[in-house]
């Protein structure tokens, strides 16, 4: 499919530079132009109020919890892992969007605050995701759970989603569902999305480079928790959902993962958003698909419970 409109009009507005060198920029300014500075943030969707919001600590992991019904009563528990490369984004970047889940779901979010590379490289982030998706399980009460529990990730967050999954069917923790948004599977980075969109479209494949080199530093990259379609065995994952867009240079890991799971008899559902951008996912105020595609992964969790 031709490009959508909608992202042929953001690729002529924000565009990044194609010739960018991220290690003479440095750090702090990329994340300086990704958080305080970003250019698309008011695009991210309405700070909706809601009757509970509350950041705590989940085993020393920073987290914020919301919650849309008013009452007391338990509900189903929704793990969030934001995007940005495993080394930028925060839980204040992804408010708006932890907001929005918990309304679209009816269910408690947990947005998780990993840390990030290079300062605490692999496995630190996989670590926090994990350590929180373990106390789900053993405080129930503390987050108000009725015992189920979902895990969703958009990008890097989606490869730490996956993660936590296979961790917890070997530690025989039962999830509902896993929910990967545009996920990083696979660090090889060799597959023919990354020939075709690898330039130009959003998230390049150099960018996507300095991003790994940044989170595995000297880590095997076929290490199952780094590259989650390298796991050798995936029969008895949680059910999943994986979107997918088709200008990304991980539309094709995400695809051969939902193929896999499928093949083991994992129940899975993948939909790619044709003509979309990598990162659609988080700005409903420039991309109708958005909203589109959040009803869909919201209807597919509330079908899990």
């Amino acid at each position: 499919m031709p490009l959508h409109p909608q992202a042929r009009d953001y690729l002529a507005r924000y565009l990044p530079d194609e010739e960018t060198d991220f290690d003479a920029i440095g750090l702090d300014a990329i994340r300086e132009t990704r958080a305080q500075a970003d250019p698309v943030a008011i695009h991210r969707g309405p700070l909706t109020k809601l009757p509970f919001v509350r950041d705590e600590l989940a085993e020393g992991v920073p987290i914020r919890i919301y919650r849309a019904d008013p009452g007391d009563g338990r509900l189903p528990v929704v793990v969030y892992f934001h995007g940005g490369g495993w080394v930028y984004g925060s839980v204040k970047r992804a408010d708006a969007l932890a907001r929005d889940l918990a309304i679209r779901t009816g269910a408690v979010v947990v947005s998780v605050g990993y840390r990030l590379a290079p300062e605490d490289p692999f496995p630190a982030a996989a670590d926090d995701a994990w350590t929180v998706v373990r106390d789900l399980f053993a405080r129930p009460a503390f987050y108000q759970s009725d015992g189920g529990v979902a895990v969703i990730g958009e990008s890097a967050g989606g490869n730490l989603a996956a993660v936590a999954a296979w961790q917890a069917r070997d530690a025989g923790l039962r999830l509902t569902h896993q929910a990967l948004v545009c996920p990083v599977l696979d660090l090889a980075l060799d597959t023919p999305s990354y020939e075709e969109f690898g330039r130009g479209f959003v998230l390049g494949g150099e960018e996507m480079a300095w991003f790994a080199a940044q989170y595995a530093r000297t880590a095997d990259r076929a290490d199952p928790r780094l590259s989650p379609l390298r796991l050798p065995d995936v029969t008895g994952l949680a059910p999943a959902t994986v979107v997918t867009a088709e200008y990304d240079v991980l539309r094709d890991e995400g695809e051969h993962y939902a193929r896999r799971l499928a093949e083991a008899g994992v129940p899975v559902d993948s939909r790619r958003y044709d003509g979309a951008l990598h990162g659609f996912f988080g700005l409903p105020g420039l991309f109708d698909q958005a909203g589109q595609a959040r009803d869909y992964v919201a209807g597919r969790l509330r079908e899990s419970w």
